[in-house]
């Protein structure tokens, strides 16, 4: 009987020989407490397999430190000027480096440890207000705190756990000291449960946390505080290169608040204007700016804003809220515009802030496609700026009739998900022709939170491009000296933009390291290979990736955004750095010959694979297979034999490919004897993917 064995998101018939996994690879599951105010100091434990030798941990902000105390604890050091926020920690091991966690860091509140037992109304924790309090969920118990309030006092009361990257499901009960319950909160972020609360009468108040999945050993970080908080903010797109008002929208603002005529759930909310002034650097190199990761736009954590350009900002250093910058000249939502009969005029290009006011409110505009009519492109940002709703939008002739519909989009691929309640498409559109847009909530849903973005113009292509590690599991991007290692590479192209090729490169790479160009035609996903040298230094660090594309006389050039796994299996969510680790000797690597090759469309090429086996105990076969190839490129599978160190591939060239650059990669995997202790004279066969050095294929058109 042959065995599978799934490895790397590949099913793969292999001998019956028993296996391990495949080679170490660090990951940091948990970070506990996971949260400090800036100017202290905190012990954390980590879990987390492979992390053998782990004494560093990496930050992405200088401002963060952290001191080795023994096995898996750290003492994490916080500047007092590291801003409030949310930064990204690794660990760094024998084996490399770990996936991030999320750390947060406040500002004007007073650390507090859980202290067991607390998980009675009768036997509370006392607290104080503008604390933060460091907890663990109790599985199917419960964390009860108790503070004192004046009447009329109003407090936030706010979970932190998905977004801070851990697994707990968070609900808030909110008691009298007599035992009443009087308010309570679950997936308000998210996951994450949050409560606004007013005080009726002076007393004591008992605030219950608990885990609705009752696991237990989840971390969170209770923030009950009387500062500032900002539900959203209005408008949600600028032109760039702006100073503009924005209204912030909240309780507890300050100085200058007055009520508005919104309220969530019968709380009244007030409002505030500031100033703001858009970066000069967003749209030059087609940027997203987050202080606070953007971890709660969904109850599983997506790549919400994968395809947007702009900054998140935190008025009055309160939560996070994610502003769209544009070139266009941008608008607001006037009602009345409720009924096919009477939308709101668009002049295109445009760029709408909007919102449903009310349940089952529906929004309608009108526009004139231009005298050659073709393609146009639509967008309705909502998730993608944490606006709460669900949209579709609907396209109407001038006879009322209902032609076009668009709903969700973005791409799931490998451990990348992108996938957004957001309509994002193209079609094509007559000449001359008034075209009346409907834009609702798909759940006929409304209220204050319901916000969006409606973008109408022109088809003008472009792109994102975003990286992540290959392993569908969380994971860093670690490099076996004299080995390689790949990113896939996920693009979002735009108003189609897929026709035109966009090149991958690599900036800050450290000496040893390499990286081909690699070029994505026609598609949606590529692959880019990292390949050290045998003689490489150990290595931790950032680096860049570049994307470039030419489209006509336009020549786009934007930063690929890295991407993580949030959780082992299930969501993604950006980091700030694209971090890569050298460590210990590969058992082999692969190399295709030549690294260039031209073809004419409908015709086989021919490469070496040439494998170099670096450890003395590995000589048995290495198999084969492509990796990710476009549909137009066909390998069939195959082996380097034991004993062997090359094989020649022939690879079909579909007739009718499109001519241009490919840039393509083979991967190989071995069974190879391993052992984490190099003195065991036990060494179980291990399964290990290695993928080759890339090549790129330059098709040509056939002859005529």
């Amino acid at each position: 009987m042959r065995s599978i064995v799934i490895a790397a998101g590949l099913v793969i018939p292999l001998g019956t020989t028993l296996l391990q996994a495949e080679l170490p690879s660090p990951r940091l599951d948990v970070l506990n407490p996971v949260g400090l105010s800036a100017g202290t100091s905190v012990e954390v434990t980590l879990t987390g397999p492979d992390l053998e030798g782990c004494e560093t941990l990496h930050f992405d902000h200088p401002g963060l430190s952290a001191e080795f105390i023994k096995e898996r604890t750290f003492k994490i050091m916080s500047a007092g000027d590291v801003p409030h926020g949310t930064y990204d920690v690794t660990a760094i091991g024998r084996f490399g480096v770990t996936n991030p966690r999320v750390l947060q860091i406040t500002h004007g509140l007073n650390d507090v440890a859980e202290v067991e037992p607390n998980n009675t109304l009768a036997m509370p924790q006392t607290v104080n207000l503008n604390s933060a309090i460091n907890g663990t969920g109790d599985g199917n118990n419960r964390d009860v705190y108790r503070l004192s309030l004046k009447a009329g006092q109003r407090i936030s009361i706010d979970c932190h756990s998905a977004r801070l990257e851990t697994e707990m499901d968070p609900l808030l009960i909110l008691f009298t000291a007599e035992g009443q319950q009087v308010a309570s909160n679950s997936d308000y972020y998210g996951r994450d449960a949050f409560l606004d609360f007013i005080a009726p009468v002076d007393g004591d108040y008992c605030i219950e946390v608990r885990d609705l999945t009752y696991r237990g050993g989840h971390p969170y970080r209770l923030l009950i505080h009387d500062r500032p908080h900002v539900e959203n903010v209005f408008p949600r797109a600028v032109t760039a290169g702006q100073t503009v008002e924005l209204t912030a929208f909240g309780s507890n603002l300050g100085d200058g608040a007055e009520p508005s005529d919104l309220a969530i759930e019968g709380v009244p909310l007030f409002r505030k204007t500031f100033s703001y002034t858009t970066p000069n650097d967003i749209l030059s190199l087609g940027l997203f700016r987050e202080r606070i990761h953007t971890l709660q736009h969904s109850v599983i954590p997506t790549a919400a804003t994968c395809t947007i350009t702009g900054e998140q900002i935190l008025p009055f250093d309160a939560d996070p809220c994610v502003l769209l910058l544009t070139d266009q000249t941008t608008s607001l939502e006037a009602e009345p515009n409720d009924t096919k009969e009477q939308p709101q005029p668009l002049a295109l290009p445009a760029m709408v802030s909007g919102r449903f006011d009310e349940p089952r409110d529906a929004d309608w505009y009108v526009f004139e496609t231009d005298e050659t009519g073709g393609n146009y492109g639509f967008d309705v940002y909502a998730e993608r700026i944490d606006g709460r709703c669900d949209p579709y939008f609907a396209l109407y002739d001038d006879q009322g009739n209902r032609f076009f519909e668009n709903d969700d989009f973005g791409h799931r691929i490998s451990a990348f998900d992108g996938h957004l309640r957001d309509p994002s498409v193209q079609t094509s559109l007559p000449a001359k022709k008034q075209i009346r847009l409907l834009v609702q909530d798909r759940y006929q849903r409304g209220g204050p939170r319901y916000q969006y973005v409606l973008s109408v113009r022109k088809a003008r292509s472009d792109f994102y491009a975003e990286s992540i590690h290959s392993n569908t599991n969380a994971a860093g991007t670690n490099l076996w000296k004299g080995g390689a290692a790949y990113l896939d590479i996920v693009l979002h192209h735009q108003d189609g933009g897929n026709q035109f090729p966009v090149a991958i490169t690599a900036e800050g790479l450290p000496a040893g390291v390499h990286a081909s160009p690699t070029v994505i035609t026609n598609n949606t996903r590529g692959t880019f290979v990292l390949w050290s040298a045998a003689d490489a230094a150990d290595f931790t660090g950032p680096i860049t990736l570049l994307a470039t594309s030419k489209h006509a006389e336009r020549e786009l050039k934007h930063l690929v955004r890295p991407y993580t796994r949030a959780y082992q299996q299930t969501g993604s969510r950006t980091m700030r750095q694209q971090m890569i680790c050298v460590r210990e000797p590969a058992p082999y690597a692969l190399q295709l010959e030549p690294e260039r090759i031209t073809v004419e469309a409908g015709k086989p090429l021919e490469l070496k694979l040439r494998a170099t086996r670096a450890w003395s105990n590995f000589t048995g076969n290495i198999d084969y297979q492509p990796l990710n190839f476009p549909g137009q490129f066909q390998l069939g599978n195959g082996t380097i034999a034991s004993g062997s160190n090359e094989v020649t591939l022939s690879i079909n060239v579909q007739p009718g490919t499109q001519p241009g650059d490919y840039t393509l990669t083979v991967l190989g995997q071995a069974q190879v004897p391993f052992n984490k202790d190099p003195a065991a004279t036990d060494k179980p066969k291990t399964l290990v993917s290695m993928p080759s050095r890339p090549v790129t294929i330059t098709v040509t058109a056939p002859e005529k």
